[in-house]
């Protein structure tokens, strides 16, 4: 009865993982969050004080499908502030959700058998919305030694072997691994697009503002005016402004591409919500939240000088986004408890959450099986607390 496209992918894990762990909660169990890809601070009331404003002004009307003109107009100065790129509104099509601009993507470019590079650890929902789409997913692995980032040799490489790719995704800074392509990274990698001219690149840069010294955010569709136009950018409000229930992502591309995803749209979930879209605009508008963006940072610090001391961790430092990546792989096969043997990262994450009350992500659903993901949008004292419960539960 169910279609064979739904039947090709799985459940995200991070949200299975949430779930369970809201489960718990619920009924009484006290259990700390390193989970959820979510701020812990509240939206500022300046953007709240817009969407309400919008609301009480009657704002409550469809909009234009891929966004009303004003909106996108903030984006496009946006776009030429802060990512020093060119983009007209026409260029722009704003979504519910980073997410969502995504799958749309995929859904406008693809045909049936269409490969898409996806460099590894990559972020859970790429090999399924290409799937979605009736593409390929190839994988290009990467490692901590290598920073998490693709080498230009291993790019070429890649798109000699595959001349069906027909899209990468580069993904700055990275969820899972908060890896951030440098500037000059990125303008090797585009050299060797630049001889590919058929691959488009999708540069998801979703946690952009969420960098740390001395590391640098770029897109790399700056890379010459015409690479631009085989670009198309993915961006949203969820992680910089904590407004990830808000729903708000957008894409900037060219007009051909813009216009197919605003059809698909028109036909899916028609306009994102109008008044959460005035909201954006004062988000725009308004001053960055700085001081939440320092406390990532100082927390990222921290957490990982604590989890340095948990035995079998590997901690590679993060460059930007809010998560650390430890590679785990030495704590397979030992015994804790009296029967039970920890032989994979899903291993060690079920059981921290039922033993020490403490949520992870096992790496598996990232393409990155010896790793879990610890998210630190979360307080000093529940990142002092959980790392300290994760020392009780495991041997010395």
């Amino acid at each position: 009865m169910l279609s064979e496209r739904i039947n090709r992918i799985q459940p995200s894990p991070t949200l299975a993982v949430s779930a369970k762990s809201k489960a718990m909660r619920a009924a009484g169990e006290d259990v700390l969050s390193f989970d959820v890809g979510e701020p812990d601070y509240d939206t500022p009331q300046h953007i709240k004080d817009a969407c309400i404003k919008a609301l009480q002004d009657g704002d409550t009307k469809y909009t234009a499908a891929a966004g009303t003109p004003k909106f996108r107009a903030a984006i496009a100065k946006k776009l030429a502030r802060e990512n020093k790129l060119e983009y007209s509104p026409d260029d722009i099509v704003v979504s519910s959700g980073g997410k969502h601009s995504l799958f749309n993507i995929f859904q406008a470019v693809l045909n049936p058998g269409d490969e898409v590079l996806i460099p590894t650890p990559y972020w859970v929902s790429y090999p399924d919305q290409v799937l979605l789409a009736d593409g390929v997913p190839v994988f290009l692995p990467t490692t901590d030694k290598q920073g998490f980032k693709i080498s230009p040799e291993q790019l070429e490489e890649a798109l000699r072997e595959h001349p069906r790719a027909k899209a990468i995704v580069l993904n700055s800074p990275s969820n899972p691994t908060g890896a951030v392509y440098p500037p000059d990274h990125l303008a090797k990698l585009a050299e060797v697009l630049d001889r590919y001219p058929h691959v488009l690149v999708v540069s998801d840069e979703i946690y952009e503002h969420m960098v740390y010294a001395p590391n640098e955010q770029w897109s790399i569709a700056r890379f010459s005016p015409e690479f631009k136009n085989r670009c198309v950018i993915v961006q949203g409000l969820s992680k910089t402004y904590a407004m990830t229930g808000w729903r708000i992502g957008w894409t900037a591309s060219t007009p051909e591409l813009a216009k197919a995803m605003g059809k698909l749209q028109s036909q899916s979930t028609s306009n994102p919500t109008s008044f959460a879209q005035a909201g954006g605009i004062a988000a725009l508008e308004g001053p960055l939240p700085s001081e939440m963006l320092k406390q990532f940072e100082r927390r990222g610090q921290i957490m990982r000088e604590l989890l340095k001391d948990v035995p079998g961790f590997q901690v590679p430092k993060p460059e930007g986004a809010f998560y650390l990546f430890p590679k785990v792989s030495g704590l397979f096969g030992i015994m804790v408890g009296k029967d039970r043997q920890i032989n994979s990262a899903s291993d060690l994450t079920t059981y921290l959450l039922e033993v020490a009350k403490v949520a992870a992500v096992p790496g598996d659903g990232f393409g990155a099986p010896d790793h879990v993901r610890f998210s630190y949008a979360n307080s000093l004292e529940n990142i002092k607390k959980g790392i300290n419960r994760i020392l009780g539960v495991l041997p010395e």
